[in-house]
C-alpha cells in the first residue's frame, strides 16, 4: 500500500519556513501557533525529521538581525520544550533517539546568516544554540557571499566568507548552498572537505532559473557525499505546469545525475508563511521574476507529503529508492555529519 509505505518511511523535510511565521507573532502565541496550525500538519504529512531554517526578513535588517535570529532560536527552543512530539536535535544520536520515541526530531539551520556578518566568531555562539546547518546569502548580497540574484557579478565567497566555511567545517555544521550564487557554489565545492548540502533547490536542466543547479553543480556536490533536496515551489519547478508531475520530473532528473543515493525533499512550503509575514497593504506578488501565488496541488503544506510518495511510485520507483528519497539520505548524512553537542 502506498500510505504503509509512506508510514513505514522516514520522512525528513528539509526546509520548512514556519519559525519566520512563528515569530512574528507575540511571544506568548509562539507555542499554541505552532501546536495549532504546524504539528497537525506535520503529523499529518508523516514527518519525522524536520529542518527549520531561521530565516530574517528585510524588516529586521541589519540592525535588528542578530536579535531576530535569536527570538527565532529561542522560539524553536520552547516549541520543542513545549511540545513532547517534537524533541530539537544536535547530533544523529539525537535524531535516532527521537524517532525511537515517534517524536518529530527539529534541527536548526541558519539561511544567509545575516545576524553573523563578518563576526564569523558567533557561529560558534549559533552552534552552542544547536544550530547545525548555515547558508551564507539569500537573493541579495551578504557580507559573506552573493546569492543567485548577483550571479552576473560573478563573486565568489568574501574573505570573511571563506572563514565561515573554515569554521563551520572546523564546528562540524553542514554548509547549505541553497540560494548561493554560480561562483560561490564552485567556490564552496573547491574549499569542502566534507559533505555539502542543498536544502532547498531544484534542477535547472529542466527549469532555467538562478534559484536553480545545474548538472555540473549537482555532480560536484554529489563528490562531496552531499545531498540536494528537492525545492516544491512551483515556479521553480516549471513556467506553467504547475504539478506534481514537474516535481517528479526534477527528482529524477537529480537522482539520475547524481544517483538516488544523493536526493532528498526540501519542501520549501510557503503559501501559509506569505499568507502570516506579509502585511495585507503589500502583498507580495512576484519574487524573482516568478509569481507567489502558485502552488502544486495538495502540496500546498506538508499535510500533502504522502502525495509525493504516491507519485513516485505510479512512476514505477523501487520501495528501497522512495524511502532513500523521502528522508533516508538526509537521515544517513546527519548521522554521519551532526556528531557534537550543543553544550
Amino acid at each position: 500500500m502506498i500510505d504503509d509505505l509512506h508510514g513505514r518511511s522516514v520522512v525528513a523535510d528539509t526546509h520548512n519556513d514556519l519559525l519566520d511565521a512563528i515569530a512574528h507573532r507575540p511571544v506568548e502565541r509562539w507555542v499554541p501557533h505552532f501546536r495549532e496550525r504546524w504539528l497537525p500538519q506535520l503529523q499529518q504529512g508523516g514527518v519525522n525529521l524536520q529542518v527549520l531554517p531561521v530565516f530574517v526578513d528585510d524588516v529586521f535588517r541589519p540592525e535588528g538581525a542578530l536579535r531576530q535570529t535569536l527570538r527565532m532560536i529561542e522560539a524553536a527552543h520552547r516549541i520543542a520544550a513545549a511540545s513532547p512530539e517534537t524533541r530539537l536535535c544536535s547530533t544523529g544520536a539525537e535524531i535516532d533517539e527521537a524517532l525511537a520515541h515517534d517524536q518529530i526530531a527539529l534541527v536548526l539551520a541558519l539561511e544567509s546568516a545575516p545576524g553573523v556578518g563578518e563576526d564569523v566568531e558567533l557561529l560558534e555562539t549559533l552552534y552552542r544554540l544547536g544550530v547545525r546547518i548555515a547558508s551564507l546569502a539569500h537573493f541579495g548580497r551578504t557580507a559573506l557571499a552573493d546569492g543567485s540574484g548577483e550571479d552576473g557579478t560573478g563573486s565568489r565567497l568574501t574573505r570573511a566568507g571563506v572563514a565561515a566555511h573554515a569554521e563551520m567545517e572546523r564546528l562540524g555544521m553542514i554548509f547549505d548552498v541553497s540560494h548561493l550564487g554560480a561562483a560561490g557554489v564552485e567556490h564552496v565545492l573547491e574549499l569542502s572537505t566534507r559533505p555539502v548540502m542543498a536544502t532547498h533547490s531544484s534542477a535547472r536542466a529542466l527549469r532555467d532559473h538562478h534559484r536553480n543547479l545545474t548538472d555540473a553543480q549537482l555532480r560536484g556536490i554529489a563528490d562531496t557525499g552531499g545531498v540536494v533536496c528537492v525545492n516544491f515551489f512551483a515556479p521553480f519547478l516549471h513556467e506553467s505546469d504547475f504539478t506534481i508531475d514537474r516535481l517528479v520530473d526534477h527528482i529524477e532528473h537529480i537522482a539520475g545525475v547524481m544517483g538516488v543515493e544523493h536526493v532528498g525533499l526540501g519542501p520549501d512550503f510557503v503559501k501559509e508563511v506569505l499568507e502570516d509575514v506579509t502585511p495585507p497593504c503589500c502583498e507580495v506578488r512576484e519574487i524573482e521574476g516568478v509569481p507567489t501565488d502558485r502552488f502544486l496541488p495538495g502540496l500546498e503544506g506538508p499535510a500533502g507529503l504522502p502525495l509525493v510518495t504516491e507519485a513516485l511510485q505510479k512512476r514505477g520507483w523501487p520501495e528501497e529508492d522512495v524511502v532513500r528519497v523521502l528522508g533516508q539520505n538526509v537521515l544517513d548524512l546527519f548521522r554521519t555529519e551532526l556528531r557534537g553537542s550543543a553544550s
